[in-house]
């Protein structure tokens, strides 16, 4: 997920949540289905006042999302260091598996709150989704020792030895002998052996020669794929529905249904900010099982407090009327069907995510590089243009002439969110890398771990969200609010032009290659507030164009795309991948000099679609006929 998350849950268009699009889109699904979303209907007609003025269950949930905000948000900070350090796969491998596992997670909201609704029941779906989750997170934990590293050379392979001093990381390749050669990277992509003189490796291998890899346990990995698995799946249950919860809580026009929200998901804000602080920490400190324990910590502490919640969520969530007595154990082995499910699509993405990234470089074009992805990627893809596609010639023949129009825009609008989102979350994979490799991240006397630097986005939101609420009120009274195309674009423009803000930092690095850490919270602030003109309006606008009798279907392509832009980050992310020896890169001028290309070209494509949405703003604003 994002940093932050939003949601317009009561369809005013103002900030309310943290986190975005795709689970915010998952948690209205499932109250558009109850009704709550729309109508405010409560579970048992409460007007309680007792917790800030809101019913004192909000503080119950309040916490419950908090912490279960800071299980997931403290395993992601941690992800693609751990798959890239740990198991010593390629950058790409590590980052197309980073984005296979959160466009799973966006996907799956939308199911959950399908079955809640119809079958389980929102309470006892958070329950069985916090059950899946922690038992994910505390089986990150048990990850096997660490991959050891192989250098192959004309099909000769030979061990490695890294050694780690600080942030100095070098590596030496064995030879038969048993001596140690220290391997130096070169901007042509070949190695210096720095001592060796011929006779038993070459003092320089060429580019092509010789290839990184690593001896991985099939077990252990396995292990953490099944993991990442259960968190998919038990995500899919608890997100969407907790939130539905939330909405029961206030009947129908009770204005304090939006402040409730917020005071909600500023939960999320605190749990994700904690979580990003402490379990970097404590992965460097103590390692990798430590980080992801403090994670699942988190997310049992959620589980406890929603399981033993002293009666204040009766009358909250409950089944619906009829279900049979056995629906929770028929959906429990369904969720539990569901993880070979997801294990094998994650599989099948770490398998093939190289492969799809070597034809991207070798440009096999458009369609062989669709075909050469990973399965899930295949799915996305095609199922995304032909819904794109679809909806709108649907549109025309069945609807009206506004209809359609109103359709064609929410169509565009989701085009471009993708590209927005899946910038954005560079955050994730090739962010927290550039943090590792490329940036000095010394505060005086205090060195911050890579994965802690994702905390820049949650507390800049934290700070600047009521700020930017302010200024849009203000505007509206003048009269001079931009239209939601115009806000898009906007947001366009800042993601692209954190980048380029990167891109000019990189500039001023001496002789370590390392950007200082000013340049990197710098993005982390344009692209928060990027995010806060493009995102409190993204599902709302979407339910608001859609043509009433396919809203749900329109809400499902949103996520759709969400998942999509996820995805698609991973992608983008490999496309950053820098070459690594025993999972460390050999030269950071030649990796600094990748992510500045990457990031420059990104940042103008950015740039250049917020401008063509800009261009296309005023047609787009007459065909949305008013709706704002």
């Amino acid at each position: 997920f994002s940093a932050i998350e939003r949601a317009d849950a009561g369809g005013s268009g103002e900030l309310e949540r943290k986190e975005i699009d795709g689970e915010q889109g998952a948690s209205a699904a499932a109250a558009i289905h109850d009704g709550t979303l729309d109508s405010g209907v409560t579970g048992n007609g409460t007007t309680d006042a007792g917790w800030f003025g809101h019913p004192r269950q909000l503080a119950r949930l309040f916490t419950t999302e908090m912490w279960e905000r800071f299980g997931y948000y403290g395993m992601r900070a941690l992800l693609v260091l751990f798959l890239s350090e740990h198991f010593l796969f390629g950058d790409s491998t590590a980052s197309g598996l980073y984005g296979g596992f959160t466009s799973l997670v966006y996907l799956t909201p939308l199911f959950g709150g399908l079955i809640a609704d119809r079958y389980m029941g929102s309470k006892r779906s958070v329950k069985l989704g916090a059950i899946l989750m922690s038992l994910g997170y505390l089986g990150m934990c048990f990850h096997g020792p660490m991959s050891k590293p192989i250098l192959d050379v004309n099909g000769t392979v030979h061990e490695l030895v890294i050694q780690k001093e600080g942030e100095v990381k070098r590596q030496f390749v064995v030879a038969p002998s048993g001596k140690q050669f220290e391997i130096h990277g070169n901007e042509d992509g070949s190695l210096d052996l720095i001592g060796s003189d011929g006779s038993e490796l070459p003092a320089n291998l060429a580019k092509g020669t010789f290839k990184s890899d690593a001896i991985r346990d099939p077990f252990w990995v396995s292990i953490v794929l099944i993991s990442l698995s259960m968190v998919v799946v038990g995500n899919g249950f608890f997100k969407p529905n907790i939130s539905t919860i939330v909405g029961t809580l206030y009947p129908k026009g009770d204005p304090r249904r939006d402040a409730g929200f917020t005071i909600f998901y500023m939960g999320i804000n605190l749990g994700s900010f904690i979580s990003q602080f402490f379990c970097p920490l404590l992965a460097v400190w103590f390692g990798y099982s430590a980080g992801f324990g403090l994670a699942a910590g988190g997310m049992l502490l959620a589980f406890l407090l929603f399981q033993f919640d002293g009666g204040r969520l009766d009358g909250f969530g409950e089944p619906p009327a009829g279900a049979p007595p056995q629906t929770p154990l028929i959906v429990t082995i369904g969720a539990l069907a569901c993880v070979p499910v997801a294990w094998f699509l994650l599989n099948n993405t770490m398998l093939n995510a190289a492969t799809a990234a070597a034809a991207a470089r070798e440009g096999s074009g458009f369609l062989g590089y669709i075909f050469s992805l990973p399965l899930l990627g295949q799915v996305l893809f095609f199922v995304f243009v032909a819904a794109v596609v679809g909806i709108p010639i649907w549109a025309r023949k069945n609807g009206t002439k506004q209809e359609f129009q109103m359709m064609v825009v929410a169509i565009i609008l989701i085009i471009f969110t993708v590209v927005f989102w899946t910038l954005f979350e560079q955050a994730g994979s090739s962010l927290v890398l550039f943090a590792d490799r490329n940036t000095d991240r010394q505060i005086g006397s205090y060195l911050m771990p890579a994965g802690q630097t994702q905390i820049f986005n949650a507390l800049f939101i934290v700070m600047l969200a009521p700020l930017m609420s302010m200024l849009w009120i203000k505007l509206a009274k003048h009269g001079v609010e931009p239209t939601t195309p115009v806000k898009f674009a906007i947001g366009l423009f800042l993601v692209g032009a954190g980048f380029l803000v990167l891109v000019f930092g990189s500039r001023f690095v001496g002789p370590d290659y390392k950007v200082g850490l000013f340049w990197l919270a710098t993005l982390y602030f344009i692209h928060s507030v990027g995010e806060l003109c493009l995102s409190p309006v993204g599902l709302s606008m979407i339910t608001k164009l859609s043509i009433a009798r396919i809203v749900g279907l329109m809400m499902g392509v949103f996520f759709l795309a969400t998942a999509i832009a996820q995805y698609v980050a991973g992608m983008v992310a490999q496309s950053a991948s820098v070459e690594t020896v025993g999972g460390n890169v050999t030269n950071l001028g030649v990796s600094l000099s990748t992510y500045v290309d990457v990031f420059q070209t990104i940042g103008l494509i950015a740039i250049g679609f917020s401008i063509l949405l800009l261009a296309l703003s005023p047609l787009l604003s007459r065909w949305m006929h008013g709706v704002r």
